[in-house]
């Protein structure tokens, strides 16, 4: 199954001195360990708003949550998940 998270950066919550090129390091490493792995498929960084977008591959809701959960700012608070959501296909690509 896929799913679709769609994060921001809790910025108003967390003073500037907080995003360190360390941390945000272990996050980009985390996320490039996820996409190895094939449970993010791809993942776009949002132009409205420091955050991102993932595909993810899992085989339960519960394993795709995991996934993210697993990434360092989140286990900070540091994200907030904005939608979180599973996917199915588009039906006007399936046969008519």
């Amino acid at each position: 199954m896929q799913f679709l998270s769609v994060s921001r950066r809790r910025t108003e919550a967390f003073p500037p001195e907080a995003w360190t090129q360390e941390l945000l390091e272990a996050e980009a490493q985390r996320v490039r360990e996820l996409y190895v792995a094939g449970v993010v498929r791809t993942i776009w960084r949002r132009k409205d708003m420091p955050g991102a977008v993932m595909v993810i591959e899992a085989a339960s809701e519960d394993e795709a949550r995991a996934a993210v959960a697993s990434l360092p700012l989140a286990q900070l608070g540091m994200l907030e998940i904005v939608v979180f959501t599973a996917l199915e296909p588009y039906p006007a690509f399936g046969p008519r």
